[in-house]
């Protein structure tokens, strides 16, 4: 089963990876054992914590000719992952290390 859906690359995100912190959503029933085995698996990294929180769905609203289509958006769950020193996720493709 696939925890980690994509990592979440938000100008705030962005500004967590000088601490060597990342983003990423995740399924919403896995518990932070899963995806800390997941991101240490994938990344080749190690994991010093990692801190969850489930984004509530929002209420949507579309008028149409027939009337008004009432829905709401998916639930979501995004992760925090603080790795440990001397590791790095490079998300973007891009080195940001000045050499």
């Amino acid at each position: 089963m696939q925890v980690i859906q994509k990592p979440i690359l938000s100008e705030k995100a962005m500004k967590y990876t000088a601490d060597g912190r990342y983003v990423f959503q995740c399924v919403p029933s896995t518990n932070k054992i899963e995806i800390k085995k997941e991101v240490e698996k994938i990344f080749e990294v190690k994991v010093r914590s990692v801190r969850t929180l489930n984004v509530k769905p929002k209420l949507t609203r579309r008028f149409t000719r027939t009337g008004v289509l009432r829905g709401h958006t998916a639930r979501r769950k995004k992760a925090y992952i603080t790795l440990m020193p001397g590791y790095n996720i490079e998300l973007t493709g891009v080195d940001t290390r000045s050499e």
